[in-house]
């Protein structure tokens, strides 16, 4: 028998040369669980950070000056909106408020014109956020302030209106370790919190 010939027919090094065409494929799957817990672990933060920062966000400071009390320099509805003192504030009047890192817009009447940007109160709902999920950043932190009729005008000392807060995450992005070698990440999605508004006063939450 030839050299040639027993080196075809040999089959020692069989089980090495299996071994490496299916050790690729495993460490992917195994990588592939990791991550998988890794991403629900993300997620999980994400979400919480999400759902702490509406409850700093009902409690503390609005972002949007004009919605504090008039005791603290807010808009009062029956004062410069002529509507009767103890009335819900129409929708006409205010609509929401969303905040973002630089600035708030607003849908509404008169008041869109006296709202200011407390850029503090936007940065402690941030800081608060990150205490959860480190990774957020205040562009990834938007800030809605919705008028769902609650509250009412002419409330000397709290805000004329009572609105649906509601604190929205978005922009992160999931780096799997498989991407180590593939060079690919995963959006998250969007994660929102809503929360009715409280005393809107204050830079402390429990």
């Amino acid at each position: 028998m030839t050299l040639l010939s027993r080196l075809l027919r040999c089959d020692r090094a069989g089980s090495a040369t299996e071994f490496a065409i299916v050790l690729p494929l495993l460490l992917i799957f195994l990588f592939g669980i990791i991550d998988g817990g890794r991403f629900l672990w993300e997620f999980n933060r994400a979400e919480k950070a999400t759902q702490m920062g509406v409850r700093y966000a009902v409690v503390t400071d609005p972002v949007p000056t004009a919605l504090e009390g008039p005791a603290q320099g807010g808009y009062s509805f029956s004062v410069s909106d002529s509507i009767v003192q103890g009335s819900s504030v129409p929708t006409a009047n205010f609509d929401n408020s969303v905040c973002d890192n630089s600035t708030c817009s607003c849908t509404g009447g008169n008041i869109c014109g006296a709202i200011g940007y407390n850029s503090t109160a936007f940065t402690n709902i941030v800081t608060r956020m990150t205490q959860f999920y480190p990774i957020i950043a205040a562009s990834n932190v938007t800030v809605i302030y919705k008028n769902v009729g609650l509250g009412f005008a002419g409330d000397p000392d709290n805000p004329n209106v009572s609105p649906l807060v509601t604190v929205k995450l978005s922009g992160l992005v999931f780096h799997p370790i498989t991407c180590l070698v593939f060079a690919c990440s995963i959006n998250m999605p969007d994660f929102r919190a809503s929360l009715t508004a409280e005393d809107l006063s204050g830079s402390q939450s429990n």
